[in-house]
């Protein structure tokens, strides 16, 4: 029998991966948005959220999200927006050549980051 791999979460994964830049615009109980951009080499880790849900909104160039459960590819382009509902892993990358700038909203409930690798 395969021994099932136990992933710890973490409140802040600031520390986890690199980006260009990190604004928090709102935070409260339960719910924050956060803006980030990346390079066009920067990726956030494959992770999940056990209780939120994570809404990504492009301000500026071109992402991509990788999903799994089950597997999915999505493209998005500024103006554009996605859901990744609690506990469905997700990584998401920079599909462009220059900076990609994005809104994430986090939330309801309580936050963790759970990394994959």
């Amino acid at each position: 029998m395969k021994a099932e791999r136990k992933f710890e979460a973490v409140k802040d994964a600031s520390h986890l991966y690199e980006v260009e830049r990190r604004a928090r615009h709102a935070e409260r109980p339960g719910f924050r948005i956060s803006e980030l951009q990346l390079s066009p080499s920067q990726t956030v880790p494959w992770h999940y959220h056990t209780n939120i849900s994570d809404t990504f909104y492009v301000l500026e160039g071109q992402m991509r999200l990788f999903l799994q459960n089950p597997k999915q590819d999505v493209r998005l382009g500024v103006g554009e927006s996605f859901v990744a509902v609690a506990g469905r892993p997700h990584l998401v990358t920079n599909a462009g050549e220059g900076s990609l700038t994005f809104l994430i909203l986090q939330g309801v409930g309580e936050y963790d980051y759970v990394p994959l690798v």
